[in-house]
């Protein structure tokens, strides 16, 4: 299903640009547009929680990092 969305000529013009440059449709590329904001969206929300974790939980974290970080992967081929 298609469905027109409502923009400038300007920026019409614009997305088709960055979709020819990138040999994309302009509804694969605003697919990718979508995409990357809703990642920055994710990693925005993820450096807030770590900003806001606590001390002890930063260090608990650390720990359990490394110790996974030592662990043997025999059982992996």
């Amino acid at each position: 299903m298609t469905t027109t969305i409502k923009v400038s000529d300007e920026l019409r013009d614009r997305l088709k640009a960055q979709a020819a440059r990138d040999g994309l449709t302009l509804g694969a590329h605003l697919s990718r547009l979508a995409d990357a904001e809703d990642r920055r969206r994710r990693l925005d929300l993820l450096k807030s929680a770590i900003s806001e974790a606590s001390k002890a939980d930063v260090e608990s974290h650390a720990r359990e990092a490394s110790e996974w970080e030592r662990t043997e992967l025999t059982d992996a081929s």
